[in-house]
């Protein structure tokens, strides 16, 4: 059974929002504005992009347009999480690494029809993953490399390129980003059952059909996000990704 959408189930999402907040302001996590303004903005974004998908599946050309927004945010929001200068547009890379050969294979495979209603939900849980291993593998590279800075002069005074001092830094702290996929994937069906197995038993789906589908989401974010995390850490071991004012030289 659905959840009804009525006037309780907004008091509940309300109340659990509030308790969110306040729980993190208690705690003095620091994020307790951060929690309320990303609750709002998700309310009013599903509203918008529940109206727009009803829309544009009837519309090739609008189906990609909103699969190119859709894109475009993740690469926006993974790339100004990563770095705050003018290097963030390089997280666009990651993400198309991981997402684009995916999404290509299931297409031609026949596996996802190209309809707006296959299209987008698969498309977007792709993204979904890209953009957290591209923002937990950047973020990890670029936080070692300013820890153990000293270490990377160490490698540069041994003779090592900028590529590969840098590379042998941040690679071990770049690959936690494939922890959560690899946890998620090790314990499906005994710790967690995730929303594509949910969803499609809330549908209709016999469970073996459910479980086909939630093995073929996981596996795929698997290759995505490893994907996303060596594009992402090339990226960084090159200097492409950086934490250097806007106003500096790259590759100083």
């Amino acid at each position: 059974m659905l959840l009804p959408v009525n006037a309780t189930l907004g008091v509940v999402l309300a109340v659990l929002l509030v308790v969110a907040v306040a729980l993190a302001a208690a705690a003095r996590l620091g994020h307790a504005r951060a929690i309320a303004v990303a609750g709002l903005r998700a309310a009013a974004q599903l509203a918008a992009v529940s109206y727009l998908i009803g829309w544009v599946v009837h519309a090739l050309p609008w189906l990609l347009c909103f699969l190119l927004l859709m894109f475009t945010v993740a690469v926006r929001t993974a790339g100004r999480r990563v770095t705050q200068n003018r290097t963030w547009w390089w997280a666009a890379a990651p993400i198309a690494a991981g997402v684009v050969p995916v999404v290509a294979l299931l297409l031609l495979t026949g596996l996802v029809p190209p309809r707006g209603l296959s299209l987008i939900p698969v498309t977007g849980i792709l993204i979904g993953g890209a953009l957290t291993a591209t923002v937990l593998g950047g973020r990890r590279a670029l936080d070692e490399l300013e820890t153990r800075h000293g270490e990377f002069e160490a490698g540069l005074a041994l003779g090592l390129l900028d590529r590969e001092a840098r590379m042998e830094v941040a690679r071990p702290a770049a690959s936690d980003a494939l922890l959560p996929g690899l946890d998620q994937t090790r314990t499906v069906g005994l710790v967690t059952l995730p929303g594509a197995f949910v969803g499609m038993l809330l549908g209709g789906a016999s469970p073996v059909q459910a479980g086909a589908v939630q093995l073929f989401v996981l596996v795929a974010l698997l290759a995505v996000q490893a994907a996303a995390c060596a594009v992402v850490l090339e990226l960084v071991a090159r200097g492409r990704l950086h934490r250097v004012p806007s106003g500096a030289a790259e590759g100083e």
